[in-house]
């Protein structure tokens, strides 16, 4: 490995810049630059000479792929931020879409089931411990806590 420092492109080092004057967290900084170069391979050439088209089949590519909602939708803003705040392009997106994340609902348990979860704990240090955090999630929520 020799001593000189690796050469950045102006497009990304003008893209480093925004991201610096923004203040963006440096895994946000890690996260948005990594979006760049899969798409500057997909496109063949520099990103600054993408089509809207370029973009919309860059995503139908990315789902083609298999590629994960998280990691595409991470992608989708890195892109953004790259077209809309270094470029100045922000157009250039009207064909992108982020996707829906299916969401799962939390597991509430029932009041029977609170009443056998505290009658199972064995001793009095851990009955105090559940009834601590069902009371303090109770609360969070709004429920309120009338105790067992």
């Amino acid at each position: 490995m020799n001593g000189s420092p690796r050469k950045v492109s102006p497009l990304r080092q003008r893209m480093l810049e925004e991201m610096r004057m923004r203040q963006l967290a440096p895994k946000t900084r890690d996260a948005y630059i990594r979006a760049v170069p899969h798409f500057t391979r997909f496109l063949g050439r520099s990103p600054d000479t993408a089509t809207a088209e370029d973009l919309r089949r860059y995503q139908l590519h990315c789902v083609d792929q298999r590629i994960s909602a998280i990691t595409l939708n991470a992608t989708i803003t890195g892109l953004k931020f790259l077209f809309e705040a270094t470029l100045g392009q922000p157009e250039l997106l009207a064909k992108m879409h982020p996707v829906r994340m299916s969401r799962t609902l939390p597991i509430i348990l029932s009041r029977e089931e609170v009443s056998r979860l505290l009658e199972a704990a064995k001793n009095l240090k851990s009955d105090r411990v559940v009834g601590r955090v069902w009371g303090r999630t109770a609360r969070q929520r709004g429920h309120g806590f009338e105790g067992r």
